[in-house]
């Protein structure tokens, strides 16, 4: 399993002219094989924080992610208004554990 874990800081005015793009690339990205959870989310705290949780089967579902036509316009939509910083963490992962009762 790889996990893919991002931050992305920029304003709050910023994610809101996004949001139409971020709503198209997570849903566009469910639908790729090998991809089990996409999703942005908006910091509570800090509107102008999103953070992006990936989990993929494999890495190479991940590298065919990046070269779908959603990501393209995805980057285009990003570099519109390009973020204060951005961080992406890519773990691979043992198997998945349910907590003890």
């Amino acid at each position: 399993m790889i996990v893919v874990l991002a931050e992305v800081e920029s304003s709050a005015e910023s994610v809101e002219r996004l949001r139409p793009a971020l709503i198209e690339m997570e849903q566009a990205t469910l639908q790729e094989e090998g991809c089990h959870d996409y999703a942005f989310c908006q910091q509570i705290s800090d509107p102008g924080k999103v953070r992006i949780v990936e989990r993929w089967a494999s890495m190479e579902a991940l590298q065919a992610h990046f070269a779908t036509p959603h990501m393209a316009a995805f980057n285009q939509a990003m570099a519109a208004a390009p973020p204060k910083s951005m961080t992406l963490k890519v773990h691979e992962l043992g198997a998945e554990l349910s907590l003890p009762s």
